[in-house]
């Protein structure tokens, strides 16, 4: 189903609850900006109600319901938990889930200005996620890989923002990128998808990571992005001193993989102020911001 077609209200998500867990049903629901994949509901004062839009968020769900559990202990910062497992029933199709609400304002609405202390902060959380994964853990369909397999998706997004004077600039860091050798390490656990919207801020630095729904294991370049996604100008080398495990050809994998990133914001940003479906006006900013850390590094 498209999203569209399910209206997701909040007398669904109290109904849901007092069909599931009539102990939670009680507590005030209040809807949240933003999501994607999952339309969030905050319930009471501490928890959060994580409802699937889309085909394909369900697997999704549960891949999330089954291994943050094993990753949080470990994490130095609050990242969701789950708390209950709803199944889909007559009333809605699909799984769905209460987790722990993380405080904070998502980046992609606020801007970070404690910039060395949330690169310590960013680093010493990556250098305790990007541990050795078992053999059992999942991998990804759509990233993970090298970037020369990306190269199609940066082409795309590259030409559907019609970027202008910068595209040669874009390219050069891609290039660089798609030329650097591939890691040959043991894949370790990655959040998958850090960008601003899914990590929240307060006291002006970072507070919190969360929607780890794209977690897989892989090359920790993937993650590594974030140091032009998420820090302010110029945090970057300082993140990758304290990061410590960063090589060379890591760093280049990792900045051509934010250039992509930074361009898929953007163009999500551009859909949302022409009112188009899954659209982020919020992105947008944020993604041309982190394009120029990018090619200023």
């Amino acid at each position: 189903m498209t999203d569209s077609e399910i209206e997701i209200t909040a007398d669904l998500v109290r109904e849901l609850l007092q069909e599931q867990h009539p102990d939670l049903a009680g507590l005030a629901i209040r809807e949240v900006e933003g999501g994607w994949g999952n339309q969030m509901w905050r319930l009471g004062d501490e928890l959060a109600v994580r409802m699937p839009r889309m085909e394909g968020a369900s697997d999704l769900l549960r891949k999330e319901c089954r291994w943050l559990p094993v990753l949080a202990p470990r994490l130095p910062l609050p990242v969701p938990t789950p708390v209950r497992i709803g199944e889909p029933s007559a009333h809605f199709p699909r799984p769905w889930s209460v987790m722990t609400w993380v405080r904070g304002k998502p980046l992609d609405y606020t801007s970070i200005s404690r910039g060395d202390h949330a690169a310590d902060t960013l680093a010493g959380f990556l250098r305790a996620l990007h541990v050795e994964a078992p053999a059992e853990a999942p991998a990804s369909s759509d990233r993970g890989g090298h970037p020369k397999e990306c190269t199609g998706g940066f082409e795309e997004f590259l030409h559907a923002i019609a970027p202008g004077g910068f595209s040669a600039d874009v390219r050069d860091v891609w290039d660089d990128a798609v030329a650097a050798p591939e890691w040959e390490g043991t894949p370790v656990w990655l959040h998958g998808d850090l960008h601003p919207a899914n990590v929240v801020v307060s006291d002006g630095t970072l507070s919190g990571v969360i929607d780890f729904d794209a977690m897989f294991a892989g090359d920790p370049a993937w993650d590594l992005a974030a140091a032009w996604l998420l820090l302010p100008a110029g945090a970057s080398s300082r993140f990758f001193k304290v990061y410590e495990h960063a090589d060379e050809a890591m760093i280049r994998r990792a900045r051509g993989l934010a250039a992509m990133k930074s361009l898929f914001l953007i163009l999500m940003g551009q859909n949302g102020e022409q009112g188009l479906l899954g659209g982020k006006p919020t992105w947008g900013p944020a993604g041309r911001a982190a394009l120029d850390r990018v090619l200023a590094a």
